[in-house]
């Protein structure tokens, strides 16, 4: 298990000019679904394809073209489901919600409002302090996006991009359990990750694949509480969203502006309105985009082309069947079985790749030596090159030849860096590096004495000072390992200049 401590949210606490206020953030994530067909048509969903090239007649809403539902969207819905541990519901159904969409031809979308795919789960979210939260989920369900409006290639005229038409959305729904910024950021963070995982959604949020509309709204001291017991949401204040958010940074920015804006306008004696906003980040503020619509403002009503949802408790326990190893259980059993910390854990379950990388190299290995030497020097270099695992040039078997060297006494710590950076830039065996170059470490007592017995005499005031100052032995050390070019094994160094500084 985790060593976490779960607890009751700690709010962030924003002093205005008359009192202090606390944050309750609600999200209503949109995640692009991996399929490569839209949710109700067979139109590629491909990423950068030249505009309009993957429309469809259903896309187009041409007249007489129907939708067909794809049962893979369904089934990834399912399996996102499954691993926020929220309940499925058997049954569901698909609303059209009425609104002027520039970019989507039917001028309506197809939604579940009354009866989604998936009904309630949790999200673990950990605070990097040893502490972790639940946010509740209230619902996912499948919708259609809409296409993309484009603004700025001619001054007179706007462009319609119709490829991402129809594009399978999974929209995350939270309850209103969030309380700052960074556990905002944090929870977003673990929805990609889980679903990464899972394979349901790229997470990419720079291409559109995962955008969230934020929630944000104040309260005082002590009210939250008394939503906890009951429920009634009056305790939280008036609410505003923050639209189509795609940076954790910019999230943060946006909530911590309109928390202030709004504790400014009711300390003024103002009243919020509810509405929803947009956020600026060349200015740092978030700005009026339009009221804020209910549910009635949309019409929704059953689409009458599309039949109730209904799927079997059979193939649901087929795709639980199927899931793979997830983030939190990935961690304990990293921590359990190879005895390393809660961070390294973290740092190496943040995503499949890395941690099939890490089990690799660490499997009938020292866990913690390989924990090190992936974080450390693999993670490190990569990132210095802007790369990540998947473009490393050093795989698993060479990384993990290099630790068996070390572990073997074949090379030091310092030969296995220089080792490391020629496998990087060149490659090959790292065994046969050491053999060809002659990198192996100096393992005959009778030598490595000789260079210590040389430096010690040749340093007679160095050798007075250590004597009465043990810590400064350390200079003895290096001293010998630098005239046998880092080749003499560390361990033997030490004791033999302890040995004779002592005589």
């Amino acid at each position: 298990m985790l060593d976490l401590t779960y607890d009751t949210p700690k709010p962030k606490v924003i002093s205005g000019a008359k009192d202090d206020w606390e944050l309750v953030i609600g999200m209503e994530v949109h995640a692009q679904v991996t399929s490569n067909a839209k949710l109700f048509s067979a139109a590629s969903t491909k990423f950068g394809a030249e505009p309009n090239s993957n429309v469809s007649f259903v896309d187009a809403a041409m007249p007489g073209m129907l939708p067909t539902i794809n049962e893979y969207c369904v089934e990834q819905a399912v399996r996102t489901g499954l691993g926020l541990k929220a309940e499925i519901n058997l049954m569901s159904a698909f609303d059209r919600k009425n609104y002027f969409y520039p970019d989507l031809p039917q001028g309506y979308q197809i939604s579940q409002l009354y009866h989604p795919i998936v009904g309630e789960g949790e999200v673990l979210v950990e605070m990097g302090d040893g502490t972790a939260r639940l946010v509740r989920i209230e619902r996912i369900h499948l919708e259609q996006d809409a296409g993309k409006s484009i603004h700025d290639m001619d001054p007179n005229m706007s462009f319609v991009d119709l490829n991402r038409t129809g594009v399978a959305l999974m929209e995350i729904v939270s309850r209103p359990d969030i309380r700052g910024p960074e556990e905002a950021a944090a929870y977003l963070g673990k929805l990609r990750q889980i679903m990464r995982y899972l394979g349901t959604c790229n997470g990419d949020m720079q291409s559109g694949a995962m955008r969230a509309d934020v929630n944000v709204s104040v309260c005082r001291p002590g009210d939250y509480e008394k939503y906890q017991a009951t429920q009634d949401f009056g305790h939280l204040g008036t609410r505003c969203e923050i639209k189509n958010m795609n940076s954790m940074r910019f999230i943060q920015q946006a909530i911590d502006h309109e928390a202030r804006r709004q504790i400014a306008i009711i300390e003024a004696g103002g009243e919020i309105e509810q509405e929803t906003r947009l956020y600026d980040p060349d200015k740092g503020e978030t700005r009026s985009m339009r009221s804020k619509e209910e549910a009635h403002d949309y019409r929704y009503f059953p689409d009458p082309d599309l039949l109730p949802l209904e799927i079997e408790q059979a193939w649901v326990n087929e795709i639980a069947a199927t899931l793979p190893e997830l983030p939190d259980a990935k961690k304990a059993r990293f921590i359990a079985d190879f005895g390393l910390s809660d961070y390294d854990a973290s740092v190496l379950t943040a995503d499949l790749d890395s941690a099939g990388y890490f089990e690799v190299v660490a499997k009938g290995r020292d866990g913690k030596m390989a924990a090190n030497w992936v974080i450390n020097e693999l993670f490190g270099r990569l990132k210095k090159e802007d790369h990540d695992i998947t473009d490393s040039p050093v795989t698993p078997a060479q990384l993990g030849g290099i630790i068996d060297l070390i572990a073997s006494d074949a090379i030091s710590g310092k030969i296995a860096k220089d080792l490391f950076e020629i496998v990087y830039t060149e490659g090959g065996d790292p065994a046969v590096i050491v053999e060809e170059r002659g990198m192996k470490q100096v393992t005959d007592t009778g030598a490595i004495e000789a260079a210590v017995d040389e430096i010690i005499a040749a340093n007679p005031e160095q050798v007075a000072k250590a004597k009465e100052n043990p810590k400064l032995a350390g200079w003895f050390v290096g001293q010998v390992m630098k005239s046998t070019g880092g080749k003499a094994n560390p361990k033997t160094v030490n004791q033999l200049v302890s040995k004779k500084l002592a005589e």
